[in-house]
């Protein structure tokens, strides 16, 4: 993904992550609770924070931060530096070396927070439709 169109993605992520929680906010403080539209609004909130948080980690792999400078010429067992390893998925900034091992620079927590708020967005997502979706009952006295 380019970086201008990822910084762009990092910029309305960032903006409707506040934006839907006052959603959530205002559903939460009304009556009657609609629940589907809270569970709605909840799922886009997980959605847009998991869409944040892995451009924040596409800026940290693409442009490097400290990386490389954090790769040492030579690891603890006396390996040279092989090289470097740099993936989008998933996330991962490595220092490579020659026996085989690997010095991770990008937190796994990033990855674990990006797929977790994910998760949570694909399954309130659905469960919003289907409380949507399901039948409503007829109030008693009306046919």
């Amino acid at each position: 993904m380019p970086t201008p169109l990822m910084g762009l993605l990092l910029l309305l992520s960032g903006a409707a992550v506040p934006a839907c929680a006052v959603v959530v906010v205002l559903l939460l403080r009304n009556r009657p609770r609609p629940l589907p539209g809270i569970l709605g609004a909840a799922g886009l909130l997980f959605g847009f924070s998991a869409a944040a948080v892995y451009c924040y980690g596409c800026f940290s792999v693409t442009l490097g931060g400290p990386f490389p400078e954090l790769c040492e010429d030579m690891n603890m067992s006396g390996a040279p530096l092989a090289g470097l390893r740099q993936e989008f998925r998933p996330l991962r900034n490595a220092c490579v070396y020659a026996d085989g091992s690997t010095v991770e620079h990008l937190p796994p927590s990033v990855n674990v927070l990006m797929l977790g708020a994910a998760g949570l967005a694909v399954v309130l997502g659905c469960a919003a439709a289907f409380l949507h979706r399901r039948p409503r009952p007829v109030p008693a006295g009306v046919s």
